[in-house]
C-alpha cells in the first residue's frame, strides 16, 4: 500500500548520484494499529530516513511540525460541548507526502515517494483562514454557521454547529486526498473520546491497562490516594539503586496518562526529579501511583453540555514545598465555564523568601496561561476580558496592584511582573479568595481527601455518568408521577367542592319554593318562620 502511494503521488526520481553528495540511508517501520478497544484495524509501514546522519546548521537548520497543544484538543472538546455538537475525526492518508522540499534531497533507495500541496494550504484556498495563535486550527462561517478543523500532522478532527457542513467539509477534503472517514470522534490520539447526550468524557482506560501490564502491576492492590501528605522523598544517597531505565519509563507513561488525569500531575512530578539516580524509596513511590490507576482506571474529565462558559483561573503555591532546595511548587488550574481545559504543578526556577512572594509567582504563571487561553478563544469568536484569577494570599493580590512595594519585590525577575501589566490592562483581574482553591491543591499539591478532590476538578467515571443520567431519569419519573397523582387529587377535590355547592343550591332552591308556597297558603308567621331558617341555611353555605 505504501509502494502505490509512492508510485501514485510521483515522490521521488531515479537519478545517478552526483559527486560530492552523500546520501541519506531509510529504513522500513512496520507497526499495527490498533482502536480503542485494543482490536488491530490496520498493518501499517512506513519508509522512514536515518536522520542520525545528518548535522544541525549543516543538513537542516529548521524542524517544524503541525502538531496542536494537548490543551487546543481540550479546548476544542469543552467549546464543542458547550454549543452541542458532534466531534468528527478523519485521517489523511500518507500526510508527510503531501509536504514541499525546497532542497536536493538524495536517498538511498528503497521503493517508491510523493509532492503536491500539504492539507493546510489546501484548506487556506478553500475559504479557511488559520488561527492567530494557534498554526494547527481553522475555521470558516457560513451564513452565521462556523466550522472548526484542527489539525495533528495526518489526524483530523472538526465539527459545526451544521450537519451539512461537516459532510460539505468530508467531501472537499476528499476530492482533493485520500483520506479515511472515521465517523464521531472516538479514540485520538490516546485519548479516549465519548460523546454522550449531556456532555463529553475523555479518559484513557486502555492506556491505563496497558501501562498496568507492561510493567506487571495489573495484579497490584488498588490505592485509594496516588499520594500521602507524609510521604517525603529525598535524594536517598545510601538506598537501593533500581533500574534506572525502567523508573524512567515508568515516569514517561505517567507523564503522557496527565493528558486526562490531573489527579496524578503533582506525584508524577515529584517523582520525575529524581530520574537521574532513582532508588528503592522513589520506585515504591512511583509504583504506588500505579495502584492507584489500578482502582481509577475508569476516571476522566467530564464537559457537560451548554450552561455558563465563562473562563477563570486559580492559583496557589506551596512555600518551599521541596525538601531539598527549599523552592516553592506553583499550582494551577483554568475553567471554561464547568470545563477544566487546562492545569499546571511546577517547581519554581528560584527559592521564594515569603509566602506573598510564591503565591505572587504562582499566580504570574497563571497569568500566562489565562492570556494564551484568552488568544485562542478570540480564534473561536469569543472574547474573554477581565478574567478573574483566584488568589489566597492578599500580599500576592496587594503587589500586583500596587507597584509602589519596591522593597518587596525588586529582587523578583521582570518576567514574573507580568501579571501586573496584565492586570493594569484590564485582562485578568487577581482576586483574593480563601476557600475556592481545594482543587487547585489537589492538582498541584496532592492534599485533598480523594472523594472530594475529584468531584471538584470534574473528574468522573463512566459508571457515575450511568448512575447520574439513571438518578435523573428516576427524579423525573417521580416527579412525573407526583405531578399526575396531584393533578388528579385536586380534580377531586374540585368534583367533591362542585358537588357540596350543587346540594347546598338545591336546598336552596327548595326552600324558596317552600317559602313561595307556605306564603300564599299557610299565612305570614309560617312564611316568617321558613325566611328565618334560609337565612341561616345561606350563611352556612
Amino acid at each position: 500500500m505504501e509502494l502505490q502511494q509512492f508510485r501514485k503521488l510521483k515522490v521521488w526520481e531515479l537519478v545517478d548520484l552526483p559527486p560530492n553528495k552523500c546520501p541519506i540511508g531509510t529504513k522500513w517501520v512496520f507497526r499495527n494499529k490498533p482502536d480503542d478497544r485494543g482490536v488491530v484495524i490496520r498493518n501499517k509501514a512506513r519508509l522512514v530516513v536515518q536522520g542520525f546522519a545528518q548535522e544541525e546548521g549543516i543538513d537542516y537548520t529548521e524542524v517544524f511540525a503541525p502538531v496542536a497543544r494537548l490543551e487546543a484538543i481540550r479546548i476544542f472538546l469543552a467549546h464543542a460541548a458547550n454549543k452541542n455538537f458532534k466531534v468528527y475525526q478523519m485521517d489523511v492518508k500518507c500526510a508527510f507526502l503531501y509536504g514541499d522540499i525546497d532542497e536536493e534531497i538524495y536517498i538511498c533507495k528503497p521503493p517508491g515517494f510523493e509532492d503536491p500541496d500539504f492539507p493546510s494550504k489546501y484548506l487556506l484556498s478553500k475559504g479557511f483562514s488559520r488561527g492567530t495563535i494557534d498554526m494547527t486550527l481553522f475555521k470558516k462561517e457560513v451564513n452565521g454557521e462556523l466550522l472548526i478543523v484542527q489539525v495533528y500532522v495526518d489526524d483530523i478532527i472538526f465539527g459545526s454547529t451544521n450537519e451539512g457542513l461537516c459532510r460539505e467539509f468530508e467531501k472537499v477534503m476528499m476530492d482533493r486526498f485520500e483520506m479515511t472517514i472515521m465517523g464521531e470522534m472516538c479514540f485520538f490520539l490516546g485519548l479516549q473520546v465519548e460523546q454522550k447526550p449531556d456532555g463529553i468524557l475523555i479518559h484513557q482506560e486502555k492506556y491505563i491497562k496497558e501501562i498496568l501490564t507492561k510493567f506487571g502491576m495489573d495484579d497490584s492492590s488498588p490505592e485509594l490516594i496516588p499520594f500521602t501528605a507524609q510521604t517525603c522523598l529525598t535524594s536517598d544517597d545510601n538506598g537501593y539503586p533500581v533500574d534506572a531505565h525502567r523508573y524512567r519509563s515508568m515516569i514517561g507513561s505517567l507523564m503522557y496518562l496527565t493528558a486526562s488525569r490531573p489527579d496524578i500531575t503533582f506525584a508524577m512530578c515529584y517523582c520525575a526529579c529524581f530520574q537521574a539516580n532513582p532508588k528503592e524509596s522513589h520506585e515504591k513511590a512511583v509504583k504506588r501511583i500505579f495502584r492507584y490507576l489500578k482502582g481509577s482506571s475508569r476516571l476522566g474529565l467530564w464537559y457537560p453540555k451548554g450552561g455558563n462558559f465563562d473562563l477563570h483561573s486559580f492559583s496557589d503555591s506551596d512555600h518551599a514545598g521541596c525538601r531539598i532546595n527549599r523552592k516553592s511548587v506553583t499550582g494551577g488550574c483554568q475553567y471554561l465555564g464547568e470545563c477544566l481545559v487546562s492545569w499546571q504543578s511546577k517547581k519554581q526556577t528560584t527559592v521564594s523568601l515569603s509566602t506573598g512572594e510564591a503565591e505572587y509567582i504562582a499566580a504570574s504563571s497563571c497569568c500566562c496561561q489565562v492570556l494564551w487561553i484568552q488568544h485562542q478563544m478570540m480564534d473561536y469568536g469569543i472574547n474573554f476580558l477581565h478574567t478573574p484569577l483566584f488568589c489566597d494570599n492578599e500580599a500576592a493580590v496587594g503587589i500586583a496592584k500596587n507597584p509602589i512595594h519596591h522593597t518587596r519585590t525588586k529582587h523578583i525577575e521582570t518576567r514574573i511582573h507580568a501579571i501586573r501589566d496584565a492586570q493594569e490592562k484590564g485582562i485578568s483581574v487577581l482576586i483574593d479568595v480563601e476557600e475556592t482553591l481545594k482543587e487547585v491543591r489537589s492538582i498541584a499539591f496532592g492534599i485533598c481527601q480523594i472523594g472530594s478532590a475529584q468531584k471538584q476538578i470534574a473528574l468522573c467515571s463512566k459508571e457515575s455518568i450511568a448512575d447520574k443520567l439513571h438518578s435523573q431519569r428516576k427524579d423525573a419519573k417521580i416527579a412525573q408521577v407526583s405531578k399526575e397523582a396531584n393533578a388528579s387529587i385536586n380534580i377531586q377535590n374540585l368534583i367533591l367542592e362542585i358537588q357540596a355547592k350543587s346540594i347546598v343550591l338545591l336546598r336552596y332552591t327548595l326552600m324558596t319554593e317552600l317559602v313561595l308556597f307556605a306564603s300564599m297558603s299557610v299565612g305570614t308567621e309560617l312564611s316568617e318562620l321558613l325566611q328565618s331558617n334560609q337565612k341561616h341555611d345561606k350563611r352556612s353555605c
